[in-house]
């Protein structure tokens, strides 16, 4: 059972690193899904899985036996309904920048910030560290 979880979560790691490296912006937000349903998995594990006992000491004893561990549980049941408001909110936003973009790559949308010399924006220090991209022109040619 242990080795199936084992397994399970690193499929989930390895999928969740994957998508979150893409370059297309859902993929990134599917990713960090993918992510924390690994780190749910693994915080689950630590509650004893084999025990389908109830959490419950019985009378006249002061330590749980084989049962599973409830705190664990609940854990992962908070950590599931905050993971999900965060994937959602997550999307709206991926979702309007694309409607305003028009763009969803982040490659490109790293393009498509503003010019170090735009007074709204604070000063850039190097202009060496900016990536370099071919179908753009140079931003000091314009």
């Amino acid at each position: 059972m242990i080795w199936l979880l084992a397994l399970t979560v690193f499929v989930c790691v390895t999928a969740g690193v994957y998508l979150a490296l893409s370059r297309d912006m859902f993929r990134c937000v599917l990713g960090l899904g993918v992510l924390g349903a690994a780190a749910n998995l693994v915080l689950f594990a630590s509650g004893r899985l084999g025990s389908a006992r109830p959490a419950i000491v019985p009378l006249g004893e002061q330590a749980l036996g084989e049962a599973a561990n409830s705190l664990p549980q609940a854990l992962v049941l908070t950590a599931i309904v905050i993971g999900f408001a965060l994937i959602c909110f997550a999307l709206v936003l991926v979702l309007r920048l694309i409607q305003v973009a028009d763009i969803d790559d982040a490659e490109q949308l790293r393009h498509a910030e503003p010019r170090p010399d735009d007074p709204v924006k604070p000063p850039y220090t190097s202009i060496a560290l900016e990536p370099v991209n071919p179908s753009f022109p140079p931003r000091g040619s314009a």
